[in-house]
């Protein structure tokens, strides 16, 4: 017998809303928490919009801050930004379907739909199952991360024990889970030359950005390419050519500024610019002053955040499959070919409407915004754009303005968090399950374009 579902899911139609409707409650939830006095080092209120801003750049795994995390939070609040972000990483959804499962031990329907949007589950019989998978792959790999971390803490900086595993917990749950809150003012600046913490945050990031279903697939297939579908193909052959390039036009662009890559020596500098290529993908984090780049680098930096990472995973932006998937539309339509065809296998033409469709919002989005940006502040194209694009991509890079675009500035820049944790993954759930047989076609006319 079915089992029924829970009454708040029982209020929605369609799982994007309540996908939607769990974001916003955690966003509403941290900014309550972080409100608190005790969650400031002042014992004072944050303010709303503080307390709103870096609770959506939590929950959105954004990295966006208004003020230096570890001097103006307590512990508290600390752990209530990490908490978010660990939530928000995870879904709203996947969190509510674990715990239906704990209370309950069974799924009906309705919630099944919600989590399979949430999680990219290509069978709703399938999602007890990987809910199960990605709350304990998420669990153990913030754990490993969190031993090396703690370590490097401990052995290489003589950090006390306590101090040594509090940084290190904080830190594997930000970067796993793309969320780029660090407990300095300099973000990782400081540790530019040292492998350890730059390796081991950038494969956190790769690793919670690539998306659960492509890593499960890795897991059970990674000796037979040849069996992968055509989701890991394109999520992994993407990102190791974004990766590559990436480093690779930083190392071109920023070798000799002096106030970024040109005072390291070369072996830092290819470290320090794998580093960066890597944070735009939705991590946040940086080794090299952002500010001080060069704008042909923060235009680098805007396409790869915008790009973002894995579906279903931790990372934002329109994702590397559509960006992918993009490529090959446009491939196959340069060559006059009336198919898409992706390996030994044909993209449906809905998906294909789906790909173009979530890209032009996309870029509609973040035009709209950035005209709004520079008309409520005084600074440049580049430094808005860059900001919008960051925030869009949940990716939380800066180049130093996000405390200085104003109220309305702030709130702007939450609801397009918001919107870019969500809208990519909202927007690809609403198109996939709204298909009307239409009874009738119409005459066909051809069109000049171009």
């Amino acid at each position: 017998m079915m089992a029924a579902a829970p009454p708040f899911l029982a209020r929605f139609r369609h799982p994007t809303q309540v996908v939607a409707t769990a974001f916003g409650l955690a966003i509403g939830i941290g900014t309550a928490l972080l409100s608190l006095p005790v969650a400031t080092t002042a014992g004072e209120s944050a303010g709303w919009v503080t307390a709103m801003f870096t609770s959506a750049s939590a929950v959105c795994v954004t990295g966006l801050v208004l003020v230096d995390t570890e001097a103006h939070w307590s512990v508290f609040g600390e752990l209530v930004i990490a908490g978010l972000a660990q939530v928000g990483g995870l879904g709203i959804m996947t969190m509510a379907t674990l715990f239906t499962l704990l209370l309950s031990g069974r799924l009906g329907l309705r919630a099944r739909i919600a989590a399979q949007a949430e999680t990219k589950t290509p069978s709703m019989s399938d999602v007890r199952q990987l809910v199960r998978k990605v709350v304990v792959f998420s669990l153990a790999c913030e754990a490993v991360f969190a031993v090396v971390l703690t370590g490097r803490f401990l052995i290489g900086y003589g950090e006390p024990f306590g101090r040594a595993l509090y940084l290190g917990g904080f830190h594997a749950v930000t970067s796993f889970n793309s969320a780029g809150f660090t407990l300095w003012p300099d973000s990782l600046m400081r540790f530019v030359t040292d492998p350890w913490i730059c390796l081991t945050v950038s494969i956190a990031a790769i690793v919670g950005g690539l998306g659960f279903p492509v890593v499960f697939e890795l897991a059970r297939h990674w000796r037979h390419p040849r069996k992968w579908t055509i989701l890991t193909r394109i999520t992994v052959g993407t990102t190791v050519i974004l990766l590559v390039l990436g480093t690779l036009i930083f190392l071109v662009t920023e070798w000799r500024n002096p106030r970024t890559l040109g005072q390291l020596d070369d072996s830092t500098k290819l470290l320090a610019a794998f580093f960066t290529s890597v944070m735009p993908r939705s991590a946040g984090f940086n080794v090299l002053d952002i500010s001080q780049m060069y704008p042909s680098s923060w235009l680098a930096t805007d396409v790869l955040m915008f790009i973002g990472g894995g579906s279903a995973g931790t990372a934002g932006g329109i994702k590397v499959t559509t960006f992918g998937m993009l490529a090959f539309i446009i491939w196959a339509e340069m060559r006059g070919e009336s198919r898409v065809n992706i390996g030994h296998r044909r993209l449906p033409e809905t998906t294909q409407r789906q790909v173009i469709t979530i890209a032009v919002m996309g870029v509609g989005l973040v035009t709209v915004s950035t005209y709004i940006l520079l008309a409520l502040t005084p600074h440049g194209l580049d430094q808005v754009l860059f900001e919008v694009v960051s925030a869009f991509g949940t990716a939380g890079l800066s180049t130093g303005i996000t405390g200085s675009v104003g109220p309305a500035g702030h709130v702007l820049l939450a609801v397009l968090m918001f919107i870019g944790r969500i809208g990519p993954l909202t927007l690809g759930s609403a198109l996939a399950l709204n298909r009307r047989a239409r009874r009738y076609e119409l005459p066909e006319e051809r069109v000049i374009v171009g």
